[in-house]
């Protein structure tokens, strides 16, 4: 029987989106969700979600990487499904819903392929010399370069992403930040699970903004550049210089849907 699948992109990070509310598809099944997402035999994407039912809130996302496996929280992939649920008439009020994901629960507001979605609120932030760790529903590794540009991203980050340091937790994603100005950095991303670079990362970008106002001592809204576009990260600072109220805002678009034949 062929698979309904839609094809969503946020900022370029791109995403395989099923409606999965009558739970047909097989979630334990990572060699099919990994040829899904591979980019010569498959559809090809950066990973792949599910959209189920929820008994409270308008709907669950499941969040799979492109190897297969479920996994954290992803940021655009959350506006992705968020705009996949309006176009879908699956939520009631657009311009404000809820649903649950891996992290807990989130809010998103949806505006002419904008979406705002609210972010999980991050727990201890680990300053070190030559970065910053912290979660924001996925684990980030923060440096800041002084030109970005040039970087060998799959070789850097690969070394960062495995090393003894974050074996533990599985490995993290890994953030080369360069600054522009007070409220604006440049992005470059490699994430585990993907194994590459993409061309945008929602938690990644959430943990560069609120990395660069510790570093400079201030600043809550910031534009973040990435190779496919760019993302607004704005937060509220506590006299503790923690953050709270942390929303990522930017471009979810559909991009085709169709059929396909997967055993």
């Amino acid at each position: 029987m062929p698979l309904l699948f839609y094809k969503y992109q946020g900022t370029g990070n791109d995403f395989i989106l099923i409606d999965n509310r009558n739970g047909q598809f097989d979630s334990k099944n990572e060699q099919l969700v990994s040829f899904l997402c591979d980019r010569r035999f498959g559809i090809g994407a950066d990973g792949l979600m599910l959209l189920e039912d929820h008994d409270e809130y308008d709907f669950t996302m499941r969040y799979y990487n492109s190897d297969g496996r479920e996994a954290t929280m992803c940021g655009n992939g959350g506006r992705c499904i968020a705009a996949f649920a309006v176009h879908r008439d699956i939520v009631k009020t657009p311009e404000h819903f809820k649903f649950m994901a891996v992290d807990g629960l989130h809010e998103a507001e949806y505006k002419n392929d904008i979406v705002s979605l609210k972010m999980t609120e991050v727990g201890s932030i680990d300053t070190k010399t030559g970065y910053t760790f912290l979660d924001t529903g996925s684990p980030h590794y923060v440096t800041f370069v002084d030109d970005n540009k040039n970087i060998d991203i799959v070789k850097e980050g690969s070394k960062i992403r495995y090393s003894k340091t974050f074996k533990p937790i599985g490995g993290t994603n890994v953030n080369f930040i360069q600054q522009i100005d007070d409220h604006t950095i440049n992005m470059r991303t490699y994430e585990r699970g993907v194994e590459n670079e993409t061309l945008s990362c929602g938690t990644g970008a959430v943990a560069s903004a609120i990395s660069t106002a510790i570093k400079q001592g201030y600043g809550n809204n910031f534009t973040v550049m990435v190779p496919g576009g760019k993302l607004q990260v704005r937060f509220e600072m506590d006299e503790n210089n923690h953050p709270h109220n942390i929303w990522l805002t930017g471009p979810a678009k559909f991009v085709f849907k169709g059929e396909i034949e997967a055993e």
